[in-house]
């Protein structure tokens, strides 16, 4: 077995000097293109564009950036506008930020609807609008499902790097939407995975998510096994949850000891992917503390029903990535990352994509005005 992972104070000042590191080349990155419109230019930028101007590796990075800052106070992201249609079988979301260290101020749009691959349409559709933060000019629009896509992957590798044993090398997901696809991406990126088992009970849902895996990461392909049986929990290292499901996903009993749990489906306080039980035993890291009381129904529903109380929930992720609380401390620990998402995401990979495809020239400008 390789060794564990630093614990305690050196830990902390690793992490802390790491942080540091990030947050000064980031914003260096950001300043080497100027900010501001031309006359109303917007710049366009399609998933295609986005995927070679941000990597994986990269968004993984910003991400840690993002919610150190976030937890730091020095980010805004109000809670989520949700509307929900279809008598609660689509969503739309409205979801704003801004964050100063990187210049990175916008909206985006997502709209989620259960009933569209059934239509052989994407489950999620979403659009990212990028702002000047010192004039207001509108500076670019992206492709925002890609985006979701990407930065939900890079937040749970960012955290799986943050919180899951070195020697991690099973990874069991749940879901094989768009959302699974980046997980098994980001994890694979910051963790010698050598074996990637995909659990969804649809046959289609499989055959896409081999199909996008070989159109976007062919190095993982060989590592990919499918399944239907959710016990296969048992053999994980580092497993992701990314559905909408209402009910748990697998067993708690199956959840071996050491094992870190990323779960990014559920978003509102109806959909639960995690048991109780499992929330109960665990180190418990959120992205963001006032969305997930408002909005995860993994930590919702325990807390409701009295398995769990308030002191389970006292880590961000931002804190960890600064080193300001310690994430793992020991090889048997079960961690547990919630997220539910947060506007700082979009804005900061946004934000690095448009000063890059300026550099290179890339993207299709629009005259607005």
């Amino acid at each position: 077995m390789a060794p564990g992972p630093m614990v305690g104070p050196a830990l902390a000042m690793d992490r802390l000097d790491s942080y540091n590191r990030s947050l000064r080349a980031t914003i260096e990155i950001s300043r080497q293109t100027p900010e501001g419109g031309k006359g109303g230019v917007v710049r366009a930028l399609t998933r295609a564009e986005l995927r070679r101007l941000v990597p994986m590796t990269d968004a993984i990075e910003l991400m840690k950036v993002a919610f150190a800052e976030l937890s730091a106070g020095r980010a805004i992201s109000p809670l989520r506008t949700v509307l929900p249609l279809q008598e609660g079988a689509a969503h739309a979301l409205y979801m704003p930020a801004y964050v100063p260290a990187l210049g990175a101020l916008g909206v985006k749009v997502v709209s989620v609807f259960s009933g569209n691959p059934a239509r052989g349409l994407p489950l999620i559709h979403a659009l990212v609008c990028l702002i000047d933060p010192d004039t207001g000019e509108p500076l670019a629009i992206l492709d925002g499902t890609y985006l979701t896509a990407l930065r939900t992957g890079a937040v749970s590798g960012a955290a799986t790097d943050l919180l899951a044993r070195a020697d991690s090398r099973v990874l069991v997901t749940f879901g094989a939407g768009a959302q699974g696809v980046t997980q098994v991406a980001a994890v694979c990126a910051v963790r010698p995975i050598e074996r990637v088992i995909v659990v969804d009970p649809n046959p289609d849902a499989r055959d896409r998510f081999q199909s996008a895996v070989a159109a976007d990461w062919q190095d993982l392909l060989e590592r990919l096994e499918f399944s239907d049986d959710r016990r296969v929990v048992r053999e994980a290292d580092v497993v992701c949850a990314a559905t909408t499901s209402r009910t748990p996903v697998f067993d708690d009993a199956d959840v071996q000891v050491g094992t870190h749990i990323n779960a990014v489906g559920a978003y509102t306080p109806e959909m639960q992917e995690i048991p109780p039980e499992t929330v109960r035993r665990s180190t418990v890291v959120v992205d963001a503390m006032d969305a997930a009381l408002a909005e995860a129904g993994d930590l919702i529903k325990p807390l409701r029903e009295g398995i769990i109380g308030r002191e389970f929930l006292e880590r961000e992720l931002g804190m960890v990535a600064a080193g300001l609380v310690p994430g793992r401390s020991s090889e048997n620990e079960v961690t547990f990352f919630k997220s539910v998402g947060n506007a700082v995401q979009d804005m900061v990979v946004a934000r690095r994509a448009v000063d890059r495809a300026r550099d290179e020239g890339v993207g299709m400008t629009i005259e607005l005005g």
